[in-house]
């Protein structure tokens, strides 16, 4: 297939050249000349584990190519991924500037039919945002499909979880374009699960608030465990053995932070 995938950050370059590696052809986006640049040299501007390795493989195929605008990027684009930033805004809720101007350009560059992927992780009713958003720039709505399809990727093992990832979620109102969507990865062994598009949205944010509310409820029980002369690395492992609880993120330490589980958190609080 013919991908387009709008930004080459932690999510978008990583994205991009596992699936030009999966075979289908690529092009990443970004308006930063200098990132571009280096991309295209084969130098990532992101650390990642393994991602310089795979990019100047895919770029040696001629599968990989990069572009500095929508417009030349998707020309021949079947799938196009929004995957640009959404940082936090001072309300909690995500800033979502930069999806509705990709979504836009992405609306005035449209001559045929697209699926339009929501990678970015965004709040509840953000694929009816980019539908009206492309709409509005005129693109019929017949040429067009809305998808999300949240991210799960670790910083520092995002080219890892891109193979080899724990599930896929797909959410999408039309079941051509769920279709296209599990096309697309085919070839990746893990569970496909297919929804509408506003739960798809919400599985991300539920899923990173309930990690952090495992770790935040560990170091609870760890001052429990000062408290009463108990090992809270013991009670973690017995409670790990349960199968409905699992011993993921149940190792008690300084809490929880990073780029994503305070932003998400926040995020889905702001959906109440």
């Amino acid at each position: 297939m013919n991908v387009a995938v709008v930004g080459t950050g932690y999510v978008g370059l990583p994205t991009g050249v596992v699936l030009a590696d999966m075979g289908h052809n690529v092009v990443c986006i970004d308006r930063d000349d200098d990132k571009i640049k280096r991309i295209s040299g084969g130098e990532s501007p992101i650390y990642e584990p393994g991602l310089e390795e795979v990019l100047e493989k895919v770029l040696a195929t001629g599968r990989f190519k990069t572009a500095t605008t929508i417009s030349e990027g998707m020309k021949d684009a079947d799938i196009v991924f929004i995957a640009v930033g959404t940082p936090e805004g001072p309300d909690g809720k995500p800033d979502m500037r930069q999806v509705v101007g990709a979504a836009e350009e992405i609306g005035r560059s449209i001559t045929r039919h697209v699926v339009i992927v929501n990678k970015s992780t965004v709040p509840v009713g953000s694929g009816d945002l980019v539908a009206e958003t492309i709409r509005a720039q005129g693109a019929d709505h017949a040429l067009f499909d809305v998808v999300s399809n949240p991210e799960f990727l670790r910083e520092g093992s995002a080219i890892k979880d891109s193979y080899h990832p724990d599930r896929i979620v797909i959410g999408a109102s039309k079941r051509e374009a769920a279709e296209t969507l599990s096309e697309l990865y085919r070839g990746i062994d893990c569970p496909v699960f297919i929804t509408d598009v506003r739960s798809a949205e919400l599985i991300k944010y539920a899923s990173n608030s309930f990690l952090a509310t495992k770790i935040s409820f560990i170091n609870a029980v760890s001052r429990i465990c000062e408290l009463c002369d108990a090992d809270v690395e013991d009670v973690a492992k017995g409670m790990g053995l349960d199968r409905r609880i699992g011993a993921e993120f149940l190792q008690a330490g300084l809490g929880w932070g990073g780029s994503c589980f305070p932003k998400d958190v926040a995020g889905l609080i702001a959906q109440s």
